[in-house]
């Protein structure tokens, strides 16, 4: 299991109390917009029986398959939206980790994504100022115990993020700020994230 996907797991397990709440509401909304397309199909199909014309019988039938098209639009665009807080609630996480934990995700992403460990390790601006150096330390001993050189050092430059670092070798950069590992496994999580919040 790799950083982010332990770093996932954690957070999956402290949002699934808040997003219970947001379960339940979508849950209640889903239901909601299920009894009103079900009284308006049921109006429709009344009509349609006084009519006793076939086709009034089929339009019946259509209306009742948008209506169910429709329900399920919704319920998708539902889930779709709290997946997408959730994936924000976990970049908050990370962004807001212990500071000690944070230097070690940081130092983890800067270790994996070093080549050849003379790169330069590039920060926001606070992150930089507040542990930027213990960051690069923490990374190099990783580097050193997996038997390669040490020589990653803290870029004299910021960049505007919201948290994460770029590993910077010459013109190569290699991303791992946390909106982009977090888009780089959505596909992968959505689905699992999905999973803990709409199972039935």
């Amino acid at each position: 299991m790799n950083g982010i996907e332990k770093i996932t797991a954690r957070i999956a397990a402290d949002a699934e109390a808040e997003n219970r709440a947001v379960r339940e509401a979508s849950e209640q909304r889903c239901a909601h917009i299920r009894a009103e397309y079900e009284k308006k199909a049921r109006a429709e199909y009344e009509a349609i029986i006084q009519d006793g014309a076939r086709e009034n019988e089929q339009c019946a039938s259509r209306i009742a398959r948008t209506a169910s098209l429709e329900a399920k639009k919704s319920v998708l665009a539902m889930k779709q939206q709290v997946i997408s807080e959730v994936f924000e609630l976990a970049k908050g996480k990370i962004i807001s980790l212990p500071e000690q934990d944070y230097i070690e995700f940081l130092a983890r992403q800067a270790s994996e994504a070093a080549i050849t460990g003379e790169e330069e390790v590039i920060l926001n601006a606070a992150d930089r100022l507040r542990c930027g150096a213990r960051v690069v330390e923490a990374a190099n001993e990783l580097l050193s115990k997996r038997g390669m050189h040490s020589g990653l050092t803290l870029s004299k430059s910021d960049r505007q993020m919201s948290g994460g670092l770029i590993v910077k070798q010459r013109d190569i950069e290699v991303n791992c700020t946390v909106d982009t590992l977090l888009e780089l496994s959505r596909g992968e999580l959505a689905a699992r994230v999905a999973e803990v919040l709409f199972e039935d």
